[in-house]
């Protein structure tokens, strides 16, 4: 089980994360601009909600089980209106989650984080009604800075827990076939998928380029838009997906 303190802790000092975070953001987004949904749930807000760089909805709700984490969305949506916090689990807030309905729903960089994902995905397709989109997103074992470490022998497959993995509780390393496996057991179908950002190097090294001035944000940005060349090899998997009918 994860010790949420410590989790909440290793969060803000985990380096370049502030940045994968951004292009993480900007993904789901893109998503949501395509549904233009008009309530929305979000599982887990970190440190900084979704609602602080998304404004085109009319409820938006979110389930953040960390102390720290839910006093500052508190916080944060003090001047907002349309903002429900309900601080504590998905599975065991089901009842209160339940009296709205939503169109879009936002499972972002959790499911390779719980002992039982299955379990997070069945209680999030509890919440969905047939039009509902879920975005969920994990790191990719793909990814390029995981297939470097295994040609330079540090690791022995791409599947292997990384230093900042075991450091951030982090359970499983997914690739799309085994993300694609697991939702459709808890009853999903894939509307979209693919992966985004290109990381040529693990997040403390990121953040040492980022540091010296050779990461620019024009690299960044590139980073980010050359994932369409290497489809599979993004730093993270995202999937929309809705209940299979």
């Amino acid at each position: 089980m994860r010790d949420l303190d410590i989790y909440q802790r290793e969060y803000g000092d985990l380096p370049f994360e502030e940045s994968q975070a951004r292009y993480r953001k900007r993904k789901i987004i893109e998503s949501i601009a395509k549904y233009q949904p008009h309530s929305i749930l979000e599982i887990g807000c970190g440190f900084d909600p979704l609602f602080n760089h998304y404004h085109g909805y009319e409820r938006y709700t979110v389930i953040e089980p960390g102390d720290e984490f839910a006093r500052n969305a508190r916080e944060c949506a003090r001047a907002l209106l349309g903002i429900t916090i309900v601080h504590g689990s998905l599975e065991g807030n089901l009842a209160v989650l339940s009296a709205t309905s939503y169109d879009f729903v936002v499972l972002s960089s959790l499911l390779h984080e719980v002992s039982d994902s299955k379990k997070l995905l069945d209680a999030t397709a509890a919440l969905c009604g047939p039009a509902t989109i879920v975005h969920v997103n994990v790191p990719n074992a793909l990814s390029m800075h995981r297939l470097l470490a295994v040609e330079m022998g540090l690791i022995e497959t791409v599947y292997e827990r990384s230093q900042t993995q075991r450091r951030m509780q982090q359970n499983q390393t997914f690739d799309a076939d085994s993300l694609a496996t697991l939702v459709s057991q808890s009853g999903f179908e894939i509307v979209e998928q693919g992966t985004f950002f290109i990381k040529p190097f693990t997040h403390a090294q990121m953040a040492s380029l980022q540091t010296s001035g050779m990461l620019t944000e024009p690299m960044l940005e590139g980073l980010y838009k050359l994932s369409k060349h290497f489809p599979e090899n993004g730093s993270e998997i995202f999937m929309d997906l809705r209940l299979r009918t």
